[in-house]
């Protein structure tokens, strides 16, 4: 133990710097995501046949692609394009366009769970679809949505990891470089697995926050 003690004092530093890049991965994939899963959520709602069926062809070729070929794609890729881009950029949008399809099928969850009266209702009173939809339907299907958008943060986190596929060197990647170096797998890996349920317990403790809110509704 005491050798663990002495080994953390040592790497820790170096891992937290793997820890920031880890956050900055994990933040703007989120945003994007979500941004990207809610166009695609209000295209497959609209009702409009072009619309529904561009997205639900989005969502499927996306879920159908794993996650780190989409990375390399874009990383590695798409340069022969002409666009290249760092592989932090690379991290972010591979990550980001992965998850809106999980993000869409949530919103548009969320968003088919309100009560068609309401949206009848609305439209009655001579409100468009999209203002039906922003001021009646989307700040109720938020509140749905809450908890599964919770473990979609969680699943992020951990799947940042990927990035180092493309050399972010984020968390996994700065375990793997020390531990290769030293040879001290246990002392480091442990470390690792540490930061990252650290950084996981407050997103668990809010998911459950928000499921024991949704079920005292």
């Amino acid at each position: 133990m005491q050798k663990f003690f002495h080994d953390a004092v040592e790497f820790v530093p170096i891992l937290l710097q793997g820890v920031w890049l880890t956050i900055v991965v994990t933040i703007g994939s989120l945003l994007l995501s979500t941004v990207l899963g809610l166009v695609w959520a209000l295209m497959r709602v609209s009702g409009i046949g072009f619309f529904v069926g561009l997205s639900a062809s989005l969502i499927n070729v996306i879920r159908g692609i794993p996650i780190i070929v989409l990375l390399f794609y874009i990383y590695f890729v798409m340069p022969d394009f002409g666009i290249a881009l760092s592989a932090l950029q690379a991290a972010i949008i591979g990550l980001g366009i992965a998850y809106s399809a999980y993000q869409a099928e949530n919103f548009r969850a969320g968003i088919e769970a309100i009560d068609k009266g309401q949206i009848e209702a609305a439209q009655t009173i001579g409100m468009g679809w999209w203002l039906t939809m922003r001021r009646v339907v989307l700040p109720q299907a938020v509140r749905i949505i809450l908890p599964p958008y919770g473990n979609i943060m969680i699943m992020m986190l951990k799947d940042s990891s990927q990035a180092s596929t493309i050399t972010v060197a984020e968390l996994a990647l700065q375990g793997k470089l020390i531990a290769s170096s030293t040879f001290k797998n246990t002392s480091v890996f442990t470390l690792v697995a540490l930061m990252y349920l650290t950084m996981s317990i407050p997103l668990i403790l809010l998911v459950r926050h928000f499921e024991n809110k949704a079920n005292r509704k």
